[in-house]
């Protein structure tokens, strides 16, 4: 897995985000993702909005993501 796959597939389960994310042993990652439809979620379900763009990725190719999520507010 690299940085570019996982912030395509966050972009794509995220219609309209900005994502960038960095980590350069291609197993542990830090994502930083702004995106209006965080607003009125809690921290807790904006990261669990996230995993779920990333799907089984989670589980077989990428081994810790740190999160850190805003809205364009």
């Amino acid at each position: 897995m690299d940085k570019q796959t996982i912030a395509e597939l966050i972009e794509l389960g995220l219609p309209g985000s900005q994502v960038s994310v960095s980590g350069d042993d291609g197993r542990h990652f830090h994502a930083s993702i702004q995106y209006d439809g965080f607003v009125g979620k809690t921290k807790v379900q904006q990261h669990q909005m996230v995993y779920k763009t990333l799907g089984d990725h989670m589980r077989e190719a990428i081994h810790a993501l740190s999160i850190e999520t805003s809205t364009g507010e």
